[in-house]
């Protein structure tokens, strides 16, 4: 029997378009509406990684008592209108909106629909950090790696519909706002209510793991954002992994296939592409007694993820020698504060011997 089944709650509608996305939604749900059942929407991408681990994501959600609706909302030119006018009426109906992206298009399409009084904000990775800053300071949504760019015809075209997702987001004395993170945050908007995320449903649902006595390493996707020079990267990932003995490379979902070859190849790493977010990775085992990682989401969430293991969460700095020319002048600075914030992880020196 569904845990939920018989028990009844605020009609609560959650959109998440990321593996990530969908476990923190099901933590918020754990920590803060356990007798609600979720109306989940997929949002799908078409990226065939994110969309296998969200099929597994998913089918935890189900075996949670939650409903799991899977929209093929980029299935081509008509897709965008049919998602959003099948979900107009759930739109308008739900008392709550639970959204793991602030910044996508999709969503903030999506916000001017809904009359929900309670909006939700999970966390979508270090962004997150991002969104609660601009959002306090009245800025324009816009994703760290393209801020300081020029807008593009299409961000002018969507400009009024994400001013007016922005104001959604704003508490009022009828809305409620609340964001529900594992992310530092410097600032925090006035009248946003802000739960943390001590990832207790993944520490309640799996593990402790097996620890091996080796390291693991965490693969980034700054190279294909265009933030951080492939070839810079691939040599920051060789030093790294001889002199903590790395033996596997856990792939980011967007990296791309020609990079983890040149990676195999070139370093002899076991390359990983795992099938559930890498917190549950980790927490179900087996896993390294160290794991590397560069500036990322994971420097946040695997310690809370692993409390009460004897595993260690090591982070390299970017040096700004790696940086592209086209990365945003915000880069370094957003980079920096990620890794600076981290805590219950180990610093190690910035790898500068290369090239």
């Amino acid at each position: 029997m569904s845990p939920r089944a018989g028990k009844t709650g605020p009609h609560t509608l959650a959109f998440v378009e990321s593996p990530v996305q969908l476990l923190n939604v099901l933590e918020w749900a754990h920590a803060h509406a356990p007798d609600a059942e979720l109306a989940l929407v997929v949002l799908a991408p078409t990226d065939p990684m994110t969309r296998g681990q969200l099929r597994r994501m998913a089918e935890l959600a189900r075996e949670e008592g939650h409903t799991v609706r899977w929209e093929e909302a980029r299935g081509g030119p008509a897709a965008p209108f049919q998602t959003v006018g099948g979900l107009t009426g759930l739109l308008r109906r739900a008392r709550r909106v639970v959204l793991g992206d602030p910044f996508s298009r999709y969503v903030q399409l999506l916000l001017t629909i809904t009359r929900a009084r309670h909006l939700v904000v999970v966390d979508d990775g270090t962004a997150t950090m991002e969104f609660v800053a601009q959002l306090a300071r009245g800025e324009r949504l816009v994703r760290w790696h393209r801020k300081g760019g020029r807008p593009g015809a299409r961000d002018l075209v969507f400009a009024p519909v994400s001013a007016r997702a922005r104001r959604r987001l704003t508490p009022t004395a009828g809305r409620q706002v609340e964001i529900f993170s594992s992310m530092p945050m410097d600032e925090t908007p006035a009248g946003v209510t802000v739960h943390a995320n001590d990832f207790a449903w993944t520490r309640f649902r799996f593990g402790p793991p097996r620890i091996t006595k080796g390291a693991d390493m965490v693969g980034t996707s700054l190279v294909e954002t265009g933030v951080v020079d492939a070839e810079r990267y691939l040599d920051a990932v060789r030093t790294l992994a001889k002199a903590h003995g790395a033996t596997r490379y856990f792939a980011h979902r967007r990296e791309s296939t020609e990079k983890l070859h040149r990676l195999a190849v070139e370093t002899g790493l076991e390359i990983v592409r795992p099938d559930l977010p890498l917190e549950l990775i980790a927490r179900r085992g087996p896993i390294g007694r160290t794991i590397l990682s560069f500036p990322s989401t994971v420097v946040h969430t695997l310690p809370l993820a692993l409390a009460g293991t004897e595993v260690r969460v090591a982070v390299c700095d970017i040096d700004p020698a790696w940086l592209t020319d086209h990365a945003s002048p915000r880069a370094q600075g957003f980079l920096s504060g990620v890794t600076g914030t981290a805590r219950d992880v180990t610093r190690l020196q910035t790898v500068t011997a290369l090239g």
